[in-house]
């Protein structure tokens, strides 16, 4: 398993020490910036042959949180996995893309309510990239504006995001799908395979912005835990949270992802994916083992 340790405890630190009843600079919080309290967990689909990649990687999954003084930048990314039968190792071009997103918040090189610039930006730069890199990925950004309280998202695929409020879910992202288990995609293949490979556009990317309130929580999630859990089990989970500590997110993160990874290997469970197949003609049951990643967010005052 793997948790955004180093990234977390900082920002609770950051955000809990402006926690207050009311914000000093006026209003009862309307005048204060917003934050998030991130942690992450998740499980390559070899955990169980003791495989974990080096950096932000659950299997070919990718994550990153990053910090500017503007916004809260965090995302996933899900490798398609089917480029290993080709040789190449779908971890490179998820864990890639992720790092060069993550960048390029960290230098400022973003719009806030402008997600999609972000993936644009990114996948320009893995299509000039001196290094030969093949692969595809789905992608879900999430962009909170510290100043203006506005979520701002771009999702492309069947990663996403679902935001919770009072134990119900108020928004949540739309799964791209050209067919049946064919998300949309960010692609780079080889010349000779060049309209052949699915490739999208970051432009085709659903992209939303909208209000969030202190005490929302965000969960932003590649596909190995929508498939294996509906939203009536994540808002179950959920129900455990009791305060916007890193230490309380980090442990929901977890129990999040167990219980996905579990059912995953259920062969007598109805999933959510298994429920899909067999709406496209298919009779599929069980799990659906995958390689999952969560990354849970609460929205809190934010002081420096």
């Amino acid at each position: 398993m793997f948790s955004v340790l180093s990234y977390g405890r900082l920002v609770a630190r950051a955000v809990l020490g402006g926690l207050s009843q009311t914000d000093p600079r006026g209003g009862g919080g309307g005048g204060c910036d917003y934050g998030l309290v991130t942690a992450g967990c998740g499980f390559g689909k070899d955990f169980r042959k003791g495989l974990l990649k080096k950096g932000a990687c659950y299997g070919d999954d990718a994550c990153f949180v990053a910090r500017h003084r503007s916004a809260d930048v965090l995302g996933v990314a899900d490798g398609v996995g089917g480029w290993r039968d080709y040789g190449v190792d779908p971890s490179q071009f998820s864990g890639t893309l992720m790092r060069t997103c993550e960048r390029l918040v960290k230098e400022g090189r973003f719009v806030p309510s402008n997600p999609i610039g972000i993936l644009t930006t990114s996948y320009c730069e893995l299509l000039q990239n001196k290094v030969p890199l093949l692969g595809s990925s789905t992608a879900c950004i999430v962009v909170l504006d510290r100043t203006s309280h506005r979520l701002h998202t771009a999702n492309l695929g069947d990663s996403g995001f679902l935001v919770v409020r009072g134990g119900e879910v108020v928004h949540r992202s739309d799964e791209q799908q050209h067919y049946f288990n064919t998300p949309f995609q960010l692609s780079i293949a080889p010349p000779e395979a060049e309209g052949v490979v699915l490739s999208d556009s970051p432009d085709a990317a659903d992209s939303t912005s909208f209000d969030v309130q202190l005490g929302d929580i965000i969960l932003t999630a590649t596909d190995g835990l929508f498939d294996n859990m509906p939203d009536y089990m994540i808002l179950q989970e959920l129900k455990k949270l009791k305060n916007p500590s890193y230490e309380s997110i980090q442990q929901t993160a977890r129990s999040i992802a167990e219980q996905a990874h579990e059912l995953a290997y259920d062969p007598n469970y109805m999933s959510p994916f298994a429920q899909f197949a067999c709406d496209n003609g298919l009779n599929v049951r069980g799990g659906k083992p995958d390689d999952i990643t969560v990354l849970l967010s609460i929205v809190a005052e934010y002081t420096d």
